[in-house]
């Protein structure tokens, strides 16, 4: 892989041998986790083949430790073990759950409270344990607590942000801003991979994503059992829904096909060997809104994309090894953003929440 490939996403066309989520490539050998420009490096006390094993689930959250321990030439029970293990300390969970974004469901915002001097912690840990809080974090700048949050409607958003959250204790001030569209979420950042997913090669390529499915009540049902047990076996959850196991499986299927529903490997990116999370806004004007969304999406670090309401159009954040690389990244990056009218960036101190996940310890 050339050092190009390393930093970007190529453009356009129909990247060859990308299967996606369907299923593990590559043959057994010893784990390719961790080498090369593009792989993850060491982080979170994870060896060689402990990232062998994510690569593979990351690719298939539903790999049976059979296929795994095959890829990664290791034998079944220390792959179970392995897995086990990164699963017990809180360092890899596994993700499921409808996006309603893609359903056109109620509202979503990106919410930054501002707080007292003394006072963030508090109101960090007050904000993560409510239930409409998708991720709560704390920046370098200001004393902002960083929010996204989503709720049924614009009433209900109002009730949260002025009765729940402007009451609260240490909280001065408050700006919101709702997310028009979301372009990408950490189901595309793929550290192990070289090839875009669907959802971003269609934000490189400018062009929109396929209309959702119709998701009914048993869809949602079996992704109810998906988020207990994201690996439950397809007997188990077809007995679990009173169905039939070809219905279920075809179910199954039809749901991780789309983009509707997220079924990933969850990981802090530290653990995976990129300590350094960057949050940015940048102003960009509406004629070049699609230029900069189609340039962001190429950058492999990307792993957050939105276009809000308000003065800066575009939040991201993006994930790097260490300073100098996010570094490196912003400048080659912004610099060739047509028309930038603004850029604030902030790296992440303390994720007290994330993809619903409370943070162990916060």
């Amino acid at each position: 892989m050339t050092a190009e490939r390393a930093t970007r996403y190529g453009g356009g066309g129909d990247p060859a041998g990308n299967e996606g989520a369907a299923g593990p490539r590559g043959g057994g050998g010893a784990p390719a986790g961790i080498e090369g420009a593009a792989g993850p490096r060491g982080g979170g006390g994870l060896d060689a083949l402990d990232h062998g094993i994510l690569k593979v689930l990351h690719r298939d959250p539903r790999a049976a430790f059979a296929d795994v321990a095959t890829v990664v030439g290791a034998h079944e029970r220390t792959v179970a073990r392995r897995l086990e293990r990164m699963t017990a300390d809180g360092r890899v969970a596994f993700v499921a759950a409808l996006i309603p974004e893609y359903q056109y469901e109620g509202v979503t915002a990106e919410v930054a409270v501002r707080c007292a001097p003394g006072r963030v912690h508090e109101v960090a840990l007050t904000l993560a344990a409510l239930e409409e809080t998708r991720s709560v974090e704390v920046a370098t700048g200001a004393l902002d607590v960083f929010v996204e949050l989503h709720a049924p409607g614009h009433d209900a958003l109002l009730t949260l942000v002025d009765t729940v959250i402007g009451r609260l204790d240490g909280v001065v001030d408050i700006h919101s801003a709702l997310v028009l569209r979301l372009l990408l979420t950490a189901s595309d950042w793929a550290p192990y991979d070289d090839e875009p997913t669907d959802v971003r090669r269609h934000a490189i390529e400018g062009t929109a994503l396929p209309e959702p499915p119709v998701v009914d009540e048993l869809d949602r049902r079996l992704v109810e059992l998906l988020r207990r047990d994201a690996r439950m076996s397809t007997t188990r959850l077809a007995r679990e829904l009173s169905v039939g196991e070809t219905t279920a499986r075809r179910r199954l299927a039809r749901l991780t096909e789309s983009h509707v529903l997220h079924l990933r490997l969850h990981a802090d990116p530290a653990v995976l060997g990129y300590p350094v999370e960057a949050r940015f806004r940048l102003g960009v004007p509406h004629r070049e809104l699609d230029p900069a969304v189609r340039l962001l999406a190429r950058e492999p670090a990307l792993r957050h994309l939105v276009v809000t309401s308000g003065g800066t159009s575009l939040l991201g954040y993006s994930s790097h090894r260490d300073t100098r690389e996010f570094q490196e990244f912003a400048a080659r990056v912004f610099a060739r953003l047509e028309g930038l009218t603004s850029t604030e960036t902030a790296l992440l101190m303390r994720t007290y929440k994330r993809a619903g996940f409370t943070a162990v310890g916060g």
